[in-house]
């Protein structure tokens, strides 16, 4: 029995995922960092057992039918665990945030600043007090009648409706209008009601011209077709629908993908004529605080926000605390490194990392206490100045009475811990062994470490020549977002990093590259976008590595007897797969008061096939046990067949040995699925030059899968091709041959190239944020 006042969180007997019956004993109030390789099994602790056990305590002190309402984690797997808090924690989400989330709702900034105009506000002589809703573009109260609150309207014109006036109506003049037999119905219709439609555009009167495009009326004619001779030419009633309605009609309600993207070229979008982009009702733009309205406080960036307030006169008890509450919020986000941001800036125009530091200034406002935090990579996307100011915030939550787990793999971070839990030694079935749980010091000691040989390396960073250009890819003049007229030269066949604090404008300069550009040749983006959005997708089925595996199925005695062709070993459609869950594994089970839960398929027990096609073997093991190999494991089952293995080597040499051929995309982190697109792209044999454009590809990956990383990225460019990736890993960014760096700062205080040259060069540049960061790492 352990003491009520026991300082440890003490994990028995833990098997989730990878785990090999883990214990562990971590203590409470302090920064504990959770090293080792990806998928060594350090989230599985952190998050898959320690949070889902706090969690899934917290729900059982919840009322049953209140349970329903919340997502949860199912129970871990895990013997007991002692002394644990109530846990909070923030993941790396890559979510698909809506237009109308943005900073200030994420911080709840935009509610204070609501409830300031709404209490504290200068109102028109006469008018009445609003609700904080009225200060809202997403609510009924607030939103501008004519944009719906979304602060731009899509408008068309005749030149974009009518491109080449010097063709007539029957030759196509209206290019807005759908094809085939929809257009040629307008046509018809247009005849009939007397409009010349073999005249060029031009030389039509200008009335007819508007009534054509832009009316609202829809008349309704007999049409007499004129179709090829021997045809039964039927009369029929015709509906007129001008250009612009059928634009408007097909952008608003199609639901195809596609004749929306088509209606969208012949529309131009426009800040809101009645609301000038505000998104907000007259009503609420007529009320002031501080001589401004509330849109034009939300348009400040944070730092000049927190001026504008600090110089307010504040008359009322009810300004006061208002004004003193968003203070301390604004303080808070600005303090990591985000003042550059403005509170209606959307969210899905941030990057996972300052969404993350967002979240991480929400919870350091909410001043709880005895809380374990458990974060996820909280350095990712951060530049090492940028880490700097993560770390005081992170001591800022221990010393407030608060736990800190972190899952990290930034070697400034681990230094900074308190504790160490090193779990390994390396991937899938080869980890899931804590190493070694005590003071960093303390690991110095264990052979088996992989996080031990970068933590405590003392050696110099090897020199290396820099390649030499093969030539200059010239981007620009570039004016975006905080971009304004810059100019850069990449050099071609070499490897070139670009760098910068958050919001430096990086991501904004090479996305500016693309292939109509002199020298780019093929161009290749490898983002951190999910593989797909469904379990259905997997690994295999991404980099077509499934399609051979059936084929080698299909190929086997056993099949050909039964006359089974390829599709037979594919769950995702009737024949083969289980019916009873259509090929998903598991069954969605209804619990009355609880939420619904997953449960294996009561006919295949997760297999996802009908037991006919799991009679077809190959070497001993079916189509199901085949998808559960690891991509390791499954070179070696499948050495005598050559498609299959060339794909498994470069998944291998991009260090994803550990991930099973079948697992869900839904279960990837943005890393993984980002090196599983470089090693399809890796498996294409191609002859030419491609331009391997790569944001951060080093997010969420230990040191020691950084250095396989990189080896493959310098071996492209040795075959001849050029690498650009977007980077704050200050040792890949040493091995370069050309360094951009952006800044100074992120926001309206970036936007310019501080400095460009071989890293040696730029890590001696005056003024430039990264060069003491890049000096350390080349010293």
């Amino acid at each position: 029995m352990h003491s009520p006042h026991d300082p440890f969180v003490r994990v028995r007997g833990a098997r989730e995922h990878n785990l090999q019956g883990v214990d562990v004993d971590i203590p409470r109030d302090v920064l504990a960092v959770f090293t080792g390789v990806s998928g060594s099994g350090k989230s599985s602790l952190a998050f898959g057992t320690i949070y889902a056990e706090a969690q899934r305590r917290y729900f059982e002190s919840v009322a049953p039918y209140a349970r329903r309402l919340i997502h949860q984690v199912g129970a871990p797997k895990v013997g007991e665990i002692t002394g644990l808090p109530p846990a909070v924690s923030l993941q790396q989400r890559r979510s698909a945030p809506t237009s109308r989330s943005s900073v200030g709702t994420v911080t709840t900034l935009s509610n204070s600043l609501r409830m300031l105009f709404s209490r504290a506000g200068t109102y028109p002589e006469g008018a009445e007090r609003l609700d904080s809703d009225a200060f809202s573009p997403n609510t009924a109260a607030g939103a501008c009648a004519e944009c719906h609150g979304l602060g731009r309207v899509h408008r068309t014109t005749e030149e974009l409706l009518v491109p080449d006036p010097s063709l007539s109506i029957r030759e196509g003049a209206i290019a807005a209008w759908p094809g085939a037999w929809q257009g040629k119905n307008l046509r018809d219709v247009l005849d009939t009601l007397g409009y010349d439609v073999d005249r060029p555009w031009l030389e039509l009167d200008a009335a007819d011209r508007e009534w054509i495009l832009f009316t609202d009326e829809q008349p309704v004619v007999t049409v007499h077709p004129v179709r090829e001779a021997g045809r039964i030419q039927r009369p029929y009633q015709g509906t007129y629908m001008s250009a612009r309605r059928y634009v408007m009609k097909t952008f608003s309600d199609s639901k195809s993908q596609t004749l929306r993207a088509k209606a969208e070229r012949f529309l131009a979008s426009a800040p809101c004529p009645a609301c000038g982009g505000s998104r907000l009702r007259p009503e609420a733009l007529a009320v002031t605080f501080a001589g401004r309205t509330i849109a034009e406080l939300a348009a400040h960036p944070l730092s000049e926000l927190a001026k504008a307030l600090e110089g307010a006169e504040r008359s009322s008890e009810s300004a006061r605390v208002l004004t003193d509450d968003l203070l301390a919020r604004i303080a808070t986000v600005t303090e990591l490194g985000l003042g550059y941001l403005s509170p209606d800036r959307a969210t899905p125009t941030l990057s996972a990392g300052e969404l993350q530091r967002l979240r991480l200034a929400t919870q350091l406002r909410s001043g709880l206490f005895g809380v374990v935090y458990v974060l996820d990579e909280p350095s990712a996307g951060l530049h090492p100045a940028d880490t700097e100011a993560l770390l005081t915030v992170l001591d800022r939550l221990k010393a407030a009475g608060n736990s800190v787990f972190v899952v990290e793999h930034h070697l400034d971070v681990m230094r900074h811990a308190d504790w160490l839990v090193d779990v390994g030694p390396q991937a899938g079935e080869h980890g899931g062994r804590v190493l070694h749980s005590g003071p960093v010091a303390g690991l110095e000691g264990v052979r088996e470490s992989a996080t031990a040989r970068f933590l405590f390396d003392r050696s110099p960073a090897p020199v290396r020549d820099v390649r030499a250009a093969r030539g200059w890819l010239k981007i620009g003049p570039v004016t975006r977002h905080n971009l304004r007229g810059v100019s850069a030269e990449l050099p071609l066949g070499a490897f070139t990093a670009v760098t910068g604090v958050s919001g430096s404008g990086k991501s904004t300069l090479v996305g500016e590259i693309t292939e109509e550009l002199a020298g780019v040749g093929r161009l290749v983006r490898v983002d951190q976008k999910p593989i797909g959005r469904t379990p259905r997708s997997n690994l295999a089925t991404y980099t077509g590595l499934f399609d051979v595996v059936r084929k080698v199925f299909a190929g086997t005695d056993a099949a050909k007897a039964r006359g089974y062709g390829v599709g037979r070993f594919s769950f995702n459609v009737t024949g083969g797969r289980c019916e009873t869950c259509q090929g998903e594994g598991f069954v969605s089970v209804e619990l009355l008061f609880l939420p619904s839960t997953y449960a294996p398929c009561p006919a295949c027990a997760g297999a996802r096939y009908n037991p006919e096609t799991l009679d077809v073997t190959y070497h001993g093991r079916n189509i199901a046990q085949v998808l559960d190999l690891t991509v390791e494991a499954a070179a070696g089952f499948f050495a005598d067949t050559p498609s299959v293995v060339r794909s498994l080597r470069t998944l291998l040499d991009v260090g994803l040995g550990y991930l099973r051929l079948g697992q869900p995309a839904t279960e990837l982190s943005g890393g993984e699925a980002q090196r599983i697109k470089l090693a399809s792209e890796l498996q294409r044999a191609r002859r030419g030059h491609t331009l391997y454009l790569l944001d951060e590809p080093t997010t969420g990956l230990h040191p020691a899968d950084v250095d396989v990383l990189t080896h493959r990225l310098h071996e492209l460019v040795d075959a001849g091709n050029s690498v650009v990736v977007v980077e704050h890993d200050m040792a890949v960014v040493a091995g370069a041959d050309w360094v951009i760096d952006l800044g100074p700062d992120g926001g309206e205080s970036g936007g310019r190239i501080v400095a460009a040259g071989p890293p040696r060069e730029v890590a001696r540049a005056e003024g430039s944020r990264t060069a003491p960061y890049l000096a350390r790492a080349l010293d």
